[in-house]
């Protein structure tokens, strides 16, 4: 199946989640899920396959062990691949690429290389570049410096990240019903490579073990 675009009731099914999250509505309602929503998704993730590899979709169940907010089902669909991420919902497209948060490992060995003049400086280049072209910059960070860092250090900003990433967004048009809404996703994903491939170089996978 090649992708088309999102189906006509993508948004509206996502619009009436918001109203109401409940068991009954997503039951009601499932066969527009799986037809506007996630077969799609599918599609596109298999176009982009040859490029950016492999994708998965995450499950619509919120997790809810630890969750204030109780309802089931989350408000809108998310996939990756790999350090890649895009997703459909009420607010239309997003599409980003980076480390959306980072095991302890990965933000000693990120701060690490952000405190190195060299890479630090090249990773400033990057995210200006990334910031000219559009791509918005965003990632948990720390409320006041690392310990131990110098309160003047000229990547302080950069230093108090615990995740970071770019991304583009464009709210619910035409588009998202065509087949360009597939380009607009790999436009934003070649514009972000140069952010994945700092952080592959200088950051990678952690190597903490998985619980």
């Amino acid at each position: 199946m090649r992708f088309t675009g999102f189906g006509e009731d993508a948004v509206e099914f996502y619009d009436g989640l918001a109203a109401d999250n409940s068991k009954a509505y997503w039951t009601d309602r499932r066969a527009v899920y799986e037809e506007h929503v996630r077969a799609p998704m599918r599609a596109l993730l298999d176009d982009l396959e040859a490029e950016f590899g492999s994708g998965k979709i995450f499950r619509p169940y919120r997790d809810l062990r630890f969750a204030k907010d109780k309802t089931p089902y989350k408000d809108h669909c998310g996939a990756t691949a790999g350090p890649f991420y895009v997703q459909v919902g009420p607010d239309g497209l997003m599409a980003a690429g980076g480390y959306y948060a980072m095991a302890s490992d990965q933000v000693a060995r990120f701060r690490t290389a952000v405190a190195d003049d060299r890479r630090g400086e090249d990773l400033v280049k990057r995210l200006d570049a990334l910031r000219a072209d559009g791509i918005e910059i965003a990632g948990e960070t720390l409320r006041t410096r690392p310990r131990g860092v110098d309160p003047e250090h000229p990547r302080i900003d950069l230093l108090r990240h615990k995740g970071l990433y770019g991304r583009r967004g464009w709210e619910p048009d035409d588009a998202l019903h065509e087949p360009g809404a597939r380009d607009r996703v790999i436009a934003a994903w070649r514009a972000v490579t140069p952010l994945v491939e700092w952080l592959g170089d200088h950051v990678g996978p952690s190597e903490q073990p998985r619980r």
